[in-house]
């Protein structure tokens, strides 16, 4: 009997934050399903933000071939995805939260409203619960538990705290009612009403801990602002700028209320106090949506499908948190695109597997396992060897990830002489260098043994002049290699069936 699928996806987590992989976080109902699932901690978006990352996790794709360079681009008609290859498996994929998926504008006219936002669903899901930015909803039950919904822009705005520029005071909302249990609750009822004789494939895409940061109790003190690695970044955010014009670029095009409701001024000009306010926070957001998690997997252990489902937990991209001086997601450091992802199948279970992973080996690996061929030749692979303890003959030797920031730059791109096409940067990191290489800047180098941070670009050093050429030819024979091959590889006479 084909097993049920839960594909579990958490806006914005970044990589490390995990208390399996010896992050001060605590995760405890996603560290016990690390022990007995594969965890692989070197798993990386192929880029950002929301809608590119997420195109990618659908269909196997860089962003070199599905061309979804922003929030609004559509995703190509011709492309499979994950939810149609569930239902030729024989599932109804059924969806609680959102895809961020814009549609193939070619194929509607053009007074449809789908194309007045970003955040359509992909093709094939049917939609128990939307629950996109707006939070309608959620906001809605909200109202209806006698809360004050008049100003529904403001449910994540918290009380001022004196003497401080980031308030760690809770919303109005208490723990029971955040849009992560919200979706929980939907997605446990739905699960209760499913025939016992037909496996389900459900997709819970929970908004946290992507900002605005605030939290309730208990998690909005969980953490102490010492609490947590140290920041990987220059002194000041000056230096931080000095190295590379993107990053200068990025520090003046963040602005706080991006973050959290009410905020205003530039991001980067926080100070060290407010940014381990802000990362205490993040990791209250992150232990929130670990317990809503933790209620799922109770509940279907208690309901004797704990066996019969195969669970995936992962993110679209990562989040800066303070590193660098920054916040979000974008740019070119690994903060950005390093993501978690713990892949739970009953009765296979590798531990730990530090090879370089991608998003885009989400789809082939789950076609895999449902039995299905992909419509499209994926430049990701399937992972099912390493669910067995086994290395695949041919693996990549490196993470890939790219950010086009055409839209982030806007009407200035013309100032800075940079056409649209101009506006993407490509990255390469393996296990000893970060290279970073763009039509419209220059390019940056950072030794990872010497500067496991990323604080000297070392691109103009001559002393990395070998590495930099082995980088720059190593990411030009990657890019060679993930061209689109559906119908490369075979002539047409080999579809004939005559």
């Amino acid at each position: 009997m084909r097993p049920n699928i839960l594909f579990i996806t958490a806006d914005q987590w970044r990589g490390d934050t995990l208390g399996a992989l010896g992050h001060v976080v605590r995760t405890p109902a996603l560290d016990r399903l690390a022990e007995e699932a594969t965890l692989f901690a070197r798993h990386y978006a192929t880029c950002a933000p929301c809608s590119p990352a997420r195109a990618s996790l659908y269909t196997g794709l860089y962003q070199m071939n599905h061309r979804v360079v922003w929030n609004g681009a559509g995703l190509d008609a011709r492309f499979d995805n994950l939810a149609l290859a569930a239902r030729r498996a024989g599932y109804l994929p059924t969806l609680f939260g959102y895809t961020d998926t814009a549609p193939d504008p070619r194929h509607l006219a053009p007074a449809d409203p789908a194309l007045a936002t970003f955040e359509g669903v992909l093709p094939g899901f049917r939609v128990r619960l939307n629950l996109d930015d707006a939070e309608r909803p959620w906001v809605s039950w909200l109202g209806a538990r006698g809360h004050d919904i008049s100003d529904p822009g403001a449910m994540h705005r918290v009380p001022p705290e004196e003497g401080a520029r980031i308030s760690r005071r809770p919303p109005v909302y208490s723990s029971e009612e955040t849009q992560t249990a919200f979706l929980a609750d939907a997605f446990l009822q739905w699960r209760a009403e499913q025939p016992i004789d037909r496996p389900w494939f459900a997709h819970l895409s929970f908004l946290r801990p992507h900002p605005p940061f605030a939290v309730p109790e208990p998690y909005a003190s969980m953490y102490g602002e010492e609490e947590g690695p140290e920041f990987a970044r220059h002194a000041d955010p000056d230096a931080e700028a000095a190295q590379h014009p993107f990053v200068a670029a990025i520090q003046g095009y963040q602005q706080l209320s991006d973050f959290v409701e009410g905020g205003a001024g530039r991001a980067r000009d926080l100070a060290p106090r407010d940014f381990a306010r802000l990362r205490a926070l993040y990791h209250g957001l992150v232990s929130e949506v670990d317990a809503q998690c933790g209620r799922i997997f109770e509940a279907l252990r208690a309901a004797g499908q704990w066996e019969e489902t195969v669970i995936v937990f992962t993110s679209d991209h990562g989040e800066m948190m303070g590193d660098h001086w920054m916040l979000g997601k974008g740019g070119f450091f690994p903060q950005s695109y390093h993501i978690p992802l713990i892949m739970r199948i009953p009765g296979r279970g590798a531990g730990q597997v530090d090879a370089f992973t991608s998003a885009a080996d989400i789809f082939p690996t789950l076609c895999d396992l449902m039995g299905v061929a992909p419509g499209h030749a994926p430049d990701g692979a399937s992972l099912t060897p390493f669910l067995d303890g086994q290395a695949p003959r041919r693996w990549r030797a490196a993470a890939l990830w790219e950010f086009d920031f055409r839209l982030l730059l806007g009407e200035d791109a013309a100032r800075f002489g940079l056409a649209p096409e101009d506006c993407v940067l490509q990255c390469r990191m393996d296990g000893r260098h970060l290279y970073m290489a763009s039509p419209g800047l220059p390019p940056a180098l950072y030794d990872l043994d010497e500067d496991p941070d990323c604080l000297v670009n070392r691109a103009a050093d001559p002393a990395l002049a070998p590495a930099r050429l082995s980088q720059a030819e190593a990411l030009l024979a990657d890019r060679a290699r993930l061209m689109d091959r559906t119908l490369a590889s075979r002539a047409v006479w080999d579809f004939y069936a005559g």
